[in-house]
Parts: C-alpha cells; sequence; structure tokens
C-alpha cells in the first residue's frame, strides 16, 4: 500500500505582543486561584506581571548563570529569553502560573503599593483537574532572600492552598488535591533539603528526562555519536499526598513557617 508523509515543522512563532505579555495582562488560569489565601504574615504570593515585576526580578540576580545551573530550559540567564519562556511554558498553558513572592517584612520605597519587595518566584505547574495533581516549582529565590522565612512561607502557603478542600470554611479554602510533586536536579541539594523539609518525601529517580542546552556543565555526558550535543540530566521526584497532609504533613508545614517566623 502506497503512503506519504507530508509532514513539515511549523515555524516558529513569536507573541503577537510585545515581551510582557498582551494588555491587559491575561495570567490564563483554568482552575481556582483565590489570591486571599496565598498570603501570610511574613510574605504574600501574587501572579507574576513581567510589566511590573520583571525589571526588578532580573536586577536582582548579578550572576544569571550560577543561579539558573540547575535549570534545564535554554537561554533563561537572558532577560529577554525568560519573558519568552515563561509566556510559552507558563502563561499560555491554561494548567499553571507563576507567582511573584513578595516579602512583606521588607518595604519596598520604589514600589510600596507591593506591600513588601520583590523576593523571587514561584509556579504551580501541569494542574490536573481529572487526577487532582500539580507541580511545585519555578523556585528561584533571589540571592538577597536565600537562607530566610522566604522559601519555607511560599512553599508552605502553596502546600496549604494544595490540600485544602474548596470552602472548607468560611475563612479557608484550596484546591482539594490529592498530591502535589516537586522536580529538581539531582544534585540540587538546597532544592531537595527543602522539599524534603517541607515534608515531600523522595518516590525516585527518572533517568536521562533532559536533554540540557548546549553549554549546561551539570549534567551526564551522553554515548559517543549522539545524536545531540547537550549533557542528559536526570530527574528527582519528591511527592507528598492527601493522605501525608491528613497523617502529619500539615503540622510539618506548619511547625516549620512558625520556626521561621
Amino acid at each position: 500500500m502506497a503512503y506519504v508523509n507530508a509532514y513539515q515543522p511549523p515555524p516558529p512563532t513569536k507573541p503577537a505582543y510585545g515581551l510582557h505579555g498582551p494588555v491587559p495582562y491575561d495570567i490564563n488560569v483554568a482552575f481556582p486561584l483565590d489570591i486571599t489565601q496565598l498570603e501570610t504574615s511574613r510574605l504574600k504570593l501574587a501572579p507574576f506581571i513581567p510589566s511590573i515585576h520583571a525589571e526588578k526580578y532580573h536586577a536582582a540576580i548579578s550572576d544569571p548563570a550560577h543561579f539558573y545551573r540547575y535549570y534545564s530550559f535554554p537561554s533563561m540567564e537572558e532577560p529577554e529569553s525568560y519573558l519568552l519562556f515563561i509566556d510559552a511554558f507558563v502563561r499560555q498553558n491554561p494548567y499553571s502560573v507563576l507567582f511573584a513572592i513578595i516579602d512583606r517584612t521588607s518595604p519596598d520605597p520604589d514600589h510600596p503599593e507591593w506591600g513588601g519587595k520583590l523576593a523571587g518566584t514561584i509556579a504551580l505547574l501541569n494542574y490536573s483537574p481529572t487526577n487532582l495533581s500539580v507541580e511545585i516549582g519555578m523556585v528561584c529565590i533571589l540571592p538577597a532572600f536565600q537562607r530566610t522565612h522566604v522559601a519555607t512561607h511560599a512553599v508552605g502557603t502553596l502546600l496549604k492552598y494544595c490540600f485544602t478542600m474548596s470552602y472548607a470554611s468560611q475563612s479557608e479554602s484550596g484546591l482539594g488535591l490529592r498530591r502535589v510533586c516537586w522536580h529538581t536536579h539531582p544534585d540540587n541539594e538546597p532544592s531537595l533539603r527543602l522539599a524534603a523539609r517541607m515534608g515531600l518525601k523522595r518516590e525516585g529517580t527518572l533517568k536521562w528526562t533532559w536533554v540540557l542546552p548546549v553549554g549546561k556543565v551539570l549534567g551526564k555526558m551522553p554515548r559517543k555519536n549522539d545524536l545531540l550535543e547537550g549533557r542528559g540530566r536526570d530527574t528527582a521526584v519528591l511527592a507528598t499526598s492527601w493522605e501525608d497532609w491528613k497523617d502529619g504533613a500539615r503540622e510539618v508545614v506548619t511547625l516549620q513557617m512558625v520556626r521561621m517566623e
């Protein structure tokens, strides 16, 4: 039987809008998002809006190559490429959302309307309404806020929101998920320690999950005459579930957040 293969790769496309996204900025989220639940006495999470947050965010990273050394995505070190990436990878995916972390303990005289200084980013990625699961990712704490309360409170706030049932009470509501996972470079000890401290358990390692951009060195050498030049990267997988949350993980998270008050 005769057949043909008429496949042609689609040309690369750029969004019709600028680097800062559409105006007004559309976060394009297809799951419940109650911003009032995403705050503590020390920080709050707000949608990352490039026209508002990007300049401060990039200015706070003096060594982008080191800051993003564990990431597998190309060209995140360049501000323009970063903004194109978060638009394509996060904003255009209705099941993902990127947050700006605002540290309420540090006023920003340039932006008093923020209620604090920009301390980094954190995201909910690949929410699944059919499997009631999500990944916490893109946890990028700016250098000035590392080894402070910021990471603990940001992760704890999202975990609480993920596992709290919708309209659990008049004052609390959440996504009511069954599973929250965490994927990271297996050599990224700060990420592994943070996840473990917040009650996530190591489930295993996915081998050779990424081909790294050429120039990234924190990876494994491919075989001789491999089809691609970039090194390979494994992925450490950690997770926690509603059962863990019910059986003590909630108290662990609460204790960690209180400890970092």
